[in-house]
């Protein structure tokens, strides 16, 4: 279904974020996407964000700046700690498609 689709990660936090990213990216493996570096061109992109530093807010924005940037028609997932604690604030982020708390 999703073969020959593309997807990229970027993980900010701690190690359970990570894991967590791990197994997001074993998931779509699993329904047919390619991982790609997240600098390159992707079809979909997970940010997997962090609410424990204070700059949360703009490192989110300016990950979800640079994938639109490589992949402007890439739909952009962000996940995580932020987006749970702020889902709101993070939808109305230029470029976000779906916030996963």
């Amino acid at each position: 279904m999703f073969d020959n689709k593309k997807v990229a990660f970027y993980t900010l936090g701690c190690k359970l974020n990570f894991s967590e990213t791990s197994t997001i990216g074993r998931q779509l493996v699993n329904i047919g996407f390619t991982k790609t570096e997240f600098e390159k061109k992707a079809d979909l992109y997970v940010i997997n964000t962090c609410s424990v530093t204070e700059n949360a807010n703009r490192e989110c924005r300016r990950i979800i700046r640079k994938a639109k940037k490589n992949s402007p028609e890439a739909f952009i997932v962000v996940t995580g700690c932020f987006a749970q604690l702020k889902p709101k604030e993070i939808s109305d982020i230029e470029g976000v498609d779906m916030v996963l708390g």
